[in-house]
């Protein structure tokens, strides 16, 4: 899994010291998961909710990295753990980001600051254009052009009325990603594990994006597997990030308060 790959990474690239980095504060919002390390560092990843609407008996966890379990425990404790439910994927790939930060800023690849990935992109003639996930930024500013433009949703009901002949199920996936000529994929991909399957269906050829808040881990990981361009988010403010996820801040919040919004483009063979 790709994750399991990034952690990987952090392992042999590097600080020898970095399994010993404390969790020192996290917060887990309605709509985004943050937490900030002994290091300095923050993460956010998008918050994935289950779908059980009763918690039966026998499923509820009191051990290692449940509620008031978290703080003051080793990020190698965490990955050494199985995810075994929503949250702990959320809280995981969280960490990774935050874990992968410095990365972002001093990698070997090309940085583009206060940039959204699709402004790299060449959306003129008649390209044919797959979204995985109800981005709707995204959406909206591919309809305005001349190309074909599906959208691979688990729920109908995450586009509009009007965009509703956009729509293809995600089951139907391998329908649609091999004959695009771009393929862009939220970060949501990451936190559900829907990622590494999505990218089997890509080719050499095909210009693949990986966007959102979640989409922060180390990118050599995702440049060695078919990702052309990461749309990552850089935290600004630690502290201000931990108050807007309690307060049930969304994505398009972390920009206007604690992060950036930057672009990485793929520059040398990894």
């Amino acid at each position: 899994m790709i994750i399991d790959k990034a952690i990987a990474f952090l392992t042999n690239h590097f600080d020898e010291h970095w399994p010993e980095i404390i969790i020192e504060d996290v917060r887990i919002g309605l709509y985004l998961t943050a937490v900030r390390l002994s290091d300095g560092s923050a993460g956010v990843a998008t918050t994935l909710h289950g779908n059980d609407k009763i918690c039966k008996k026998e499923n509820r966890r009191y051990g290692d990295f449940s509620p008031l379990q978290i703080r003051g425990r080793k990020v190698s404790e965490m990955f050494a753990e199985k995810p075994g439910n929503h949250i702990m994927e959320s809280l995981r790939l969280a960490t990774l980001n935050a874990l992968s930060a410095g990365r972002l800023r001093h990698g070997k690849h090309i940085l583009h600051r206060n940039t959204d990935p699709i402004d790299l992109l060449d959306l003129e003639g008649s390209k044919n254009i797959v979204i995985v996930g109800a981005f709707q930024s995204y959406i909206r500013k591919i309809l305005h052009t001349s190309n074909t433009l599906a959208v691979v949703e688990l729920e109908r009901d995450a586009l509009t009325s009007e965009q509703q002949h956009l729509f293809v199920p995600a089951k139907d996936a391998h329908m649609v990603i091999p004959a695009a000529d771009i393929v862009m994929l939220t970060g949501m991909t990451l936190v559900n594990n829907t990622l590494d399957a999505l990218l089997e269906l890509i080719t050499e050829k095909q210009q693949v994006v990986v966007t959102g808040p979640s989409s922060s881990i180390v990118p050599d990981v995702l440049f060695a597997n078919k990702v052309n361009i990461i749309g990552a988010t850089l935290i600004t403010d630690g502290d201000k990030l931990m108050e807007l996820v309690s307060e049930a801040g969304a994505g398009y919040h972390l920009f206007r308060y604690c992060a950036e919004k930057v672009s990485i483009v793929k520059s040398t063979p990894v």
